[in-house]
């Protein structure tokens, strides 16, 4: 490994930043990456997703850093297939927040730990975002979800809770989360369905922002440069060195950004690390 002058720590969002919009890592992409990553690079992601579909959206990158998932609640050690750093809720606090959805007429998933796994529970109807999701994601190894569990919420280890409704209904579930529940609650718009809206609440503190300084200081890293492109992705760019959105990002992205690079279909996350990695090696 060639010595540098800083070391830097490089840390990707994933929908509509290092995934492609077909919800892949491109083949150049993960290539790119493992030549980084074999040379020294110190990369990883952060993701609101579980584990149950990064595992196999990155089967193609040999990663070596932990994840950070479920928006900084969990960090996923690849090579033990395990949680680290894991954030619950409080029991209580799970309570309040289903019952500030239920008041509105909604049931979220409440996921919870058991073991390597998640299991997501949820009573009550679906809304059609959530009957797709749920589809889309039956089988995988490390989710299991269950639906009629009349005792959705009084699980233990509850790392998230989750749901998919259109915008406007999940912003009046935030508002009240805001003001009435000791936690923290994230609402933000589908990328790919502006009128759909996603709220993720976790323990209070929890953020992609505290997991990346966490890692970084794990690293030895005294430089950490992030890429996204959605309003979940603000708090890390703020607590960044450097904050790099792709073209696609949200404009409220955009603006709290140092540098806007191509979109998410270009490689551009992994050709700035290229750029800006070896580029550092010849100082």
């Amino acid at each position: 490994m060639t010595q540098r002058a800083q070391k830097t720590l490089y840390v990707s969002d994933l929908d509509g930043t290092l995934l492609n919009t077909e919800s892949q890592v491109s083949h150049n992409s993960a290539q790119g990456l493992n030549r980084l990553i074999e040379d020294g690079a110190l990369f990883t992601i952060a993701t609101a997703r579980t584990p149950a579909t990064v595992v196999p959206l990155l089967h193609e990158v040999n990663m070596a850093l932990p994840y950070i998932v479920l928006n900084g609640a969990a960090q996923w050690n690849h090579s033990k297939g395990d949680y680290e750093q894991v954030h619950v809720l409080d029991p209580a606090t799970v309570e309040q927040v289903c019952k500030v959805f239920e008041s509105r007429g909604l049931h979220p998933f409440v996921y919870h730990r058991v073991g390597s796994k998640v299991h997501a529970c949820h009573v009550g109807s679906l809304s059609k975002q959530e009957k797709i999701f749920v589809q889309e994601r039956l089988n995988l190894p490390l989710k299991q979800f269950f639906l009629e569990d009349e005792h959705y919420y009084s699980h233990p280890d509850v790392m998230l809770i989750y749901s998919m409704q259109d915008y406007g209904k999940l912003r009046r579930v935030y508002e009240s989360l805001q003001t009435d529940v000791d936690c923290s609650p994230f609402l933000y718009h589908d990328i790919y369905d502006f009128e759909s809206g996603l709220i993720e609440v976790y323990r209070r503190g929890v953020s992609k922002a505290q997991a990346i300084k966490a890692l970084a200081k794990q690293c030895g890293a005294d430089r950490i440069v992030v890429f996204g492109d959605n309003r979940n992705d603000i708090p890390m760019m703020q607590a960044a060195t450097l904050a790099v959105a792709t073209e696609n990002a949200f404009p409220e992205v955009k603006a709290v950004a140092h540098e806007v690079i191509g979109d998410n279909d270009s490689d551009s996350v992994m050709h700035w690390i290229e750029q800006d990695f070896y580029g550092q090696s010849k100082q």
